[in-house]
């Protein structure tokens, strides 16, 4: 599977793979990818606009919250969740979303830690 280079603006250093994704069968909005986040990599901040389960398969995924998850961590964001991810160390991540994110821009204090604010917590 070809690694492709996520370059919407404000992500930086992410690729990833349509497992499944608009475009097949039924022109759905649920979309399932894989995702790695080299070392120091990150994706913009963003909004829900489903429910999105992220599965991590080796690494570290950082979230903008503090909370830190490891392989086999199972992350699931409920509609309205707004966030940013990182890996300090790099991660391979399965994202299974309902409906695509909107980017957004973040409010005072919602990026408390990663790439927005300074180096990642160890909490989880």
């Amino acid at each position: 599977m070809p690694w492709v280079p996520w370059t919407e603006p404000g992500r930086e250093g992410v690729e990833f793979v349509v497992l499944w994704g608009p475009g097949h069968a039924g022109e759905e909005d649920s979309a399932s990818l894989l995702l790695r986040f080299p070392p120091g990599a990150h994706g913009d901040f963003h909004e829900h606009l489903g429910h999105e389960l992220m599965l991590v398969l080796d690494g570290t995924l950082d979230h903008s919250d503090g909370r830190r998850f490891h392989r086999g961590d199972l992350v699931i964001e409920e509609p309205g969740t707004r966030h940013q991810m990182s890996s300090a160390t790099g991660c391979t991540v399965l994202a299974v979303r309902a409906r695509p994110a909107s980017p957004r821009t973040p409010l005072a204090g919602e990026i408390t830690t990663g790439v927005g604010a300074g180096a990642p917590a160890d909490a989880a």
